[in-house]
């Protein structure tokens, strides 16, 4: 494929925490709930503040910290840190350690943090034997952020190789800035980018608004206000995206595979399904394939991953999903982009910040108090 390079360096990251509760209601009419496959967690391991996970070579689960280290998944739990960066970034307001990632080849592991002064900034490391290579450090692409909350910060490359970037509105409230909506600012966006194919970066030739001189080359899909935990379907290919709300809609937003970019998901003009503050609903909106409110436990959708491991038959194809505040774990059954059903899977991990997915398709989660889980069936 046809890249064109860029060397101006501009990203962010995604989020932390924010708003909603578990009161079900799918994008279109609530769904019944379903009988729910049998699952258990296992605690492996105790961190500080785990955030983000990554599957490792040779079968490792890599653990990132929020403070700045990065740590590897073993029998005993976790080892002690391959990467500490700690005196670069800050844990006040949403920043810190927010994403890792490795590219399908495992050759190649890439870093999302702010720096100490807030800047949301993807780094990338060449990987040997399955060891960082400290000396081959660069900076792929930054992004200054206005506010130290909605940084976002999840990074993920996509069944095409490219990487991708979720990045917030840029934080306060309500996008005071109108980032949401402003094809003229990498904030509030999905980014897709080809971090190997220039310097710093190529942008792939059949990203959605590389010809409009009004929107920035780099972006995928916008109107995002705080993407916490996007991930691609291993088995179809397509993009889910947990949206943290502003005070009343939790959403997760869905795209197909085959898509090519451009979806409009709404924010600030709507909040899930619903104008936000007298907004009017853009006409090329995306709703979300579910929503829910938060008249329960929940503040801010931890968004997961569709279920494609062994060890749990009935959770197959399924999309597991939590809250930071209310900790319980969920799915959802869905076929062509719309929820068939949903259920509580009976399990509470805590605060989750996380998902992760091992290199064979089982789940684990993190809380961000210290705990490390697997799920297994009970």
């Amino acid at each position: 494929m046809k890249v064109r390079t860029r060397s101006s360096a501009i990203i962010g990251t995604i989020c932390l925490v924010a708003s909603l509760t578990l009161a079900t209601a799918s994008a279109d009419e609530p769904v019944a709930p379903r009988q729910a496959a049998e699952v258990t967690l296992k605690q492996v391991a105790t961190a500080q503040n785990p955030i983000a996970g990554a599957a490792g070579p040779g079968g490792t689960v890599w653990i990132a910290e929020r403070a700045g280290t990065v740590r590897v998944l073993g029998a005993q739990g976790l080892g002690r840190p391959v990467l500490d960066i700690s005196d670069e970034t800050t844990t006040d307001g949403e920043r810190g350690l927010l994403g890792i990632a490795f590219d399908k080849k495992f050759a190649h592991f890439y870093i999302s943090y702010t720096d100490l002064e807030g800047t949301s900034t993807v780094d990338e490391f060449k990987v040997r034997y399955g060891k960082i290579q400290p000396n081959t450090r660069r900076t792929v692409i930054t992004q200054t952020q206005p506010y130290s909350n909605h940084n976002g910060g999840d990074i993920k490359f996509g069944p095409d190789g490219y990487l991708y970037i979720a990045l917030g509105d840029g934080g306060s409230g309500g996008d005071p800035h109108g980032n949401g909506q402003n094809l003229d600012t990498l904030l509030g966006k999905m980014l897709r980018i080809d971090p190997r194919g220039g310097v710093p970066y190529a942008i792939p030739s059949d990203n959605p608004f590389v010809n409009d001189p009004n929107a920035k080359d780099e972006i995928w899909a916008y109107g995002l206000r705080n993407p916490w935990r996007f991930s691609f379907d291993s088995g179809t290919g397509d993009l889910l995206i947990g949206d943290v709300g502003q005070s009343e809609w939790e959403e997760i937003d869905w795209a197909p595979a085959d898509s090519e970019g451009g979806e409009n998901y709404g924010w600030a003009s709507m909040e899930g399904n619903h104008p936000f503050r007298g907004g009017t609903e853009p006409a090329n909106h995306v709703p979300p394939v579910f929503e829910y409110d938060r008249s329960g436990l929940g503040c801010s959708v931890t968004g997961g991953y569709v279920y494609r491991g062994d060890a749990i038959p009935d959770l197959k194809g399924q999309y597991l999903f939590s809250d930071y505040c209310d900790g319980t774990v969920r799915a959802l059954r869905m076929e062509n982009g719309k929820v068939t059903g949903e259920s509580d899977l009976g399990v509470n991990g805590g605060q989750i910040i996380s998902f992760v997915q091992d290199g064979d398709g089982e789940l684990y989660l993190l809380d961000i108090a210290g705990k490390v889980s697997r799920i297994d069936p009970a």
